[in-house]
């Protein structure tokens, strides 16, 4: 395994684990290829009703994260070099050079966050980094937590079958990737391009690079000027 070790915490570890139990990141932590925990956040609180939230000083709607359960789990969890990430819709925005560096560290914790957010004291106390995974609002951060997790997982040797899908996938290179075709060749009036039938593998890779271009112009001219999405 080359891989980082991936810690989710949670106060709903059963819906992250369902989630890794299927697909590619199930197949990969059976077959040992990635280390991916899961641990419940309430199991570091310390009171009888296992409690991890209160109400924000200052007033205002909502709960938040305490200090103590989440502190304490990040300490409990934490090997030399680990990388502690709190999803938080007021972080750095996850890309695909992200994720990359992400699958190059030892140990990766990702904070699931919920109700109104973080006691901001965590992230001073345990050296966390806000992530987001897009402009918009969840209701807690099991999602994004995942988006992360596979991202960075798919990135390391073994868990995609081809290497090459990973290489080739949109954001890799910096642009989107080209349009893809299967079987029929003809269906409903629309056909497959003919050069990808032609069997003339320079002619396809020129028509590739091609549409990757004009997609990603079209799409995302931000990536063909050279800033992050």
């Amino acid at each position: 395994m080359t891989g980082p070790r991936i810690d989710v915490v949670t106060i709903f570890p059963e819906l992250v684990e369902h989630f890794l139990g299927g697909s590619l990141l199930g197949q990969a932590r059976r077959d040992g290829k990635i280390d991916v925990r899961v641990t419940d956040l309430r199991a570091f609180a310390t009171d009888k009703h296992h409690s991890v939230d209160d109400t924000p000083y200052g007033g205002g709607d909502g709960m938040v994260l305490r200090c103590e359960p989440v502190v304490a789990a990040v300490e409990a969890l934490s090997q030399p070099g680990a990388r502690v990430l709190a999803l938080d819709p007021r972080g750095r925005k996850l890309d695909q050079e992200l994720a990359r560096e992400l699958a190059g560290e030892r140990q990766v914790i990702l904070l699931a966050g919920r109700y109104a957010g973080f006691d901001d004291r965590i992230f001073a106390l345990t050296g966390a980094e806000p992530l987001s995974i897009g402009d918009y609002v969840l209701a807690g951060g099991e999602l994004a937590a995942l988006v992360v997790t596979e991202a960075v997982t798919r990135l390391i040797p073994g868990v995609v079958g081809n290497p090459v899908s990973a290489e080739a996938d949109s954001f890799s290179a910096g642009a989107l990737e080209h349009p893809l075709f299967t079987r029929p060749r003809e269906f409903r009036g629309l056909s497959v391009p003919d050069v990808l039938l032609s069997g003339d593998h320079a002619a396809i890779a020129r028509w590739r690079a091609y549409e990757s271009a004009r997609l990603t112009r079209e799409r995302r001219a931000d990536l063909t000027l050279g800033e992050k999405p």
